[in-house]
């Protein structure tokens, strides 16, 4: 295992649980009751308790590439993000789902690209954002606008989860759509009425 992440944990065993013992032993004691369900990107670059300042307890989190929603399904089979959906509103109750999608997504980028025959599972998947795509010359400013629709696209999606539908609807569930710009660590938010990502 490199080193650095056995150090880390060496810190986090000394400096850092020390200092919140309580914090943890009340969230064993109590349960968990995070407000929000974040879907994030599982880039590296993109970290929800630190772009929010939030820590243990606070946020319900599932992370996969692209911040992508499958569409709410009967069928069974192993649906780990629709699973994550069901039990955060229906055993949870978050009061919000946050869709972030971020600058620079490797899995927007590669929508434009040609399928990669190693990698099966993740051409199947990237057909999740492929209805965000944008017609023009391939430039940021076409991966920054493949990026918001997409997050407008997995809020469309989330719809389509009876849970999420009903608690929407009677106003106990609140959708929102971030864009992550990284490289200015600011926040773009998903104005619905006006159709456009503003400033948070």
């Amino acid at each position: 295992m490199p080193r650095n992440l056995i150090e880390g944990l060496r810190r986090f065993r000394a400096e850092h649980f020390p200092r919140f013992r309580e914090h943890y032993e009340r969230l064993v004691a109590e349960g968990q009751k995070p407000g929000a369900l974040f879907i994030g990107c599982s880039d590296s670059r993109v970290v929800p308790d630190v772009l929010m300042g939030t820590g243990p307890g606070e946020l319900f989190i599932v992370r996969n590439v692209g911040n992508f929603v499958p569409p709410f399904e009967d069928a069974r089979g192993y649906h780990g993000t629709a699973a994550a959906i069901e039990f955060g509103v229906l055993t949870l109750g978050v009061s919000d789902i946050i869709v972030c999608g971020h600058s620079h997504c490797g899995a927007i980028r590669a929508l434009y690209d040609p399928p990669d025959p190693r990698t099966p599972h993740t051409n199947q998947w990237l057909e999740l954002g492929r209805d965000a795509e944008v017609e023009g010359p391939l430039d940021e400013a076409l991966l920054r606008q493949t990026e918001q629709r997409s997050v407008a696209l997995q809020l469309s999606r989330l719809m389509t989860y009876p849970m999420v539908r009903d608690a929407v609807e009677q106003n106990r569930l609140a959708l929102h759509g971030w864009h992550y710009i990284i490289e200015e660590g600011t926040v773009l938010i998903l104005d619905v009425d006006r159709a456009e990502f503003v400033a948070a």
